[in-house]
């Protein structure tokens, strides 16, 4: 398992940005070393701080599985970071990471905390018809992460996983909780790491 791409990108306006007006979605290759900080990656940014600002959502992997997969079906080519991703994997299965799974990537350590959902902004910079409801079905979200311990990363370095919490659900499984899981929501509020955000879906989730 290795990162084949470290991505970042700045905001530029976009009339399909929804209420910000800008984004900074297209992420293109960074060169050399990258800095990873506690609210993401050296000289990457996030226009719509109030949903993409926290920091369990400091940086976002996909897997260039996953991409070649969506190129198959979309039938066009998507370049690592056109997800938005900072991190584009090769050979790790993110759909079944662990929520509370870490990671040394270089000199930093990253722990799993969230599915990526699908917004507005993303439906926008894809141009896909129904692009929410088949990625959501598609059931290919990548992984959020949060920063355990601040260092550096590059394209070609190696993905330790350190820890697999074994009380925890994977990624796919958070991915359904979020949808309307109520098993699986009641077994990520179970693991003691969830995370607040997970308290706050639940009220919504577990009222339904």
């Amino acid at each position: 398992m290795r990162i084949i791409s470290v991505n970042v990108g700045r905001a530029v306006p976009a009339e399909w940005a929804g209420d910000v007006g800008r984004t900074a979605i297209d992420k293109k290759a960074a060169g050399g070393r990258v800095a990873v900080h506690g609210n993401g990656l050296e000289g990457d940014e996030r226009a719509d701080v109030a949903h993409h600002g926290h920091p369990d959502q400091a940086v976002y992997a996909y897997a260039r599985e996953d991409h070649d997969w969506w190129q198959a079906q979309l039938g066009r080519d998507l370049h690592d970071g056109a997800f938005g991703e900072n991190l584009t994997t090769s050979g790790a299965d993110l759909t079944g990471a662990l929520i509370g799974e870490r990671w040394r990537v270089g000199t930093a350590v990253l722990e799993v905390t969230a599915p990526r959902v699908p917004c507005a902004t993303f439906r926008g910079w894809m141009g896909e018809k129904g692009w929410v409801k088949r990625f959501t079905q598609a059931g290919r979200p990548g992984a959020y992460f949060r920063v355990i311990e601040e260092g550096e990363l590059g394209a070609g370095d190696a993905i330790e996983v350190l820890d697999r919490p074994a009380a925890s659900v994977t990624i796919g499984e958070a991915f359904a909780a979020y949808h309307g899981d109520q098993d699986a929501l009641r077994r990520l509020l179970a693991y003691q790491g969830h995370g607040e955000k997970w308290d706050k879906i639940a009220e919504r989730v577990l009222k339904s």
